[in-house]
């Protein structure tokens, strides 16, 4: 199987776009081995997408597939070897090739977009116009939010779970924001091996804090100013979602807005050395950053809400990042929205239809309940999931 595809960009003349408001949108769509779907290969209309089927039948496949348009591991950070169709009358060792295919349309353009793993590689790859790309360049073109029941924890989970959440966020608006995060884990995973070797040598523990503390620096300066934007669109929404303020906490991050950056690089090398020469390995940074967000009308932080005003700032959160987007880069996302309006309160549910009306980017719902859909049903295009079959 070789990362090529046989998908093609349509003419827009006919296109419904103007009409629709819709103006980045996937035309087509096909997987070859990706987890339940031996092959499939279907094509979309620029309007709102529901997915209705039985639970299990392959819908959150389907959203994780196409979340893998955009850069990273997807909406279930998976492992890329669990994307790949397992057939249990064959070898496993000899099935983990699967590839995902589409046409993206933004405004008047169309993108043929490939990943997966080919029969030339044991590596994921990325083509763009049948051209082998690197991820950050498929964040330039391409960019997808999405929200899954699994998130809705996101405000008991653990401070990491959350650092996660806002580093996905801000690579949308700054695709160099994932290499500086390898980076700092490259060097504070080496920091701890020099310190469990009991390394002496002054210079490389200088070379490597150097290295820890710019880098952290400039991880917090983009998650805060992140923070920040999502603030103020959050005030200026109108929405029956709760509004919020979030801030970020630890790590240094609360001396962003009150000394230079350089300063916060001094005062973190400082206490690295200071907390080394005292057999402690612990260092100021991102890697102890936590997200707090609290309820405007309650004044109560999240964590603290119920269930359902939980999941109602979360929609907001995402809301607010989708219109950023569309605003700030002209680049409104594809917005997967998994068995989320099913879940939802009816009202709620109208107000998230209601906000997602006129968005520019691409909706995809799913749910088992066509009912809860009943608002779409001359809006949107509606696909029926079972067992890796998709049908009209």
């Amino acid at each position: 199987m070789a990362l090529t595809s046989n998908a093609y960009c349509v003419s827009l003349s006919n296109s419904k776009m103007i009409d629709k408001g819709i103006s980045h949108w996937l035309r087509k769509i096909r997987l070859l081995n990706f987890r339940n779907y031996r092959e499939v290969n279907f094509e979309i209309q620029n309007e709102p997408v529901v997915l209705i089927g039985k639970n299990g039948t392959g819908k959150t496949n389907l959203m994780e597939a196409i979340s893998l348009l955009a850069p990273g591991r997807g909406l279930r950070r998976a492992n890329t070897d669990d994307f790949s169709y397992k057939d249990l009358n064959k070898p496993m060792q000899n099935q983990r090739k699967w590839a995902v295919y589409a046409d993206l349309i933004t405004n008047d353009k169309c993108w043929q977009i490939g990943t997966g793993i080919s029969e030339e590689s044991n590596r994921r790859i990325v083509k763009i116009n049948q051209e082998t790309e690197t991820q950050e360049m498929l964040a330039k073109i391409c960019s997808i939010s999405w929200l899954t029941p699994q998130m809705d924890g996101l405000f008991l989970d653990s401070p990491k779970t959350r650092r996660l959440f806002i580093d996905r966020l801000a690579i949308s608006f700054d695709p160099a924001h994932s290499g500086r995060l390898l980076r700092f884990l490259k060097s504070y995973r080496e920091r701890n091996r020099m310190l469990a070797n009991e390394v002496k040598d002054p210079i490389w523990y200088s070379l490597n804090e150097t290295q820890l503390a710019e880098t952290g620096v400039a991880i917090m300066a983009t998650r805060n100013a992140l923070i920040e934007d999502i603030n103020r669109t959050v005030q200026n929404m109108q929405t029956e979602f709760p509004k919020f303020s979030a801030q970020l906490v630890g790590g240094g991050t609360e001396l962003l807005n009150r000394i230079p950056a350089s300063e916060i690089e001094d005062i973190i090398k400082q206490n690295a050395k200071k907390n080394r020469e005292a057999n402690n390995s612990s260092i100021m940074g991102p890697h102890t950053t936590d997200l707090l967000v609290t309820h405007s009308e309650k004044k109560q932080f999240a964590n603290e809400a119920s269930t359902g005003e939980q999941k109602a700032l979360l929609i907001t959160f995402i809301l607010a990042h989708a219109h950023l987007q569309s605003t700030r880069l002209e680049k409104p996302p594809l917005l997967l929205l998994d068995d989320v309006a099913a879940l939802l309160d009816p009202w709620r549910r109208d107000a998230l239809f209601d906000a997602c009306k006129n968005f520019s980017g691409q909706v995809w719902y799913s749910g088992s309940d066509e009912k809860s859909f009943d608002p779409l049903k001359s809006k949107a295009q509606y696909f029926y999931v079972n067992d890796g079959i998709i049908s009209y």
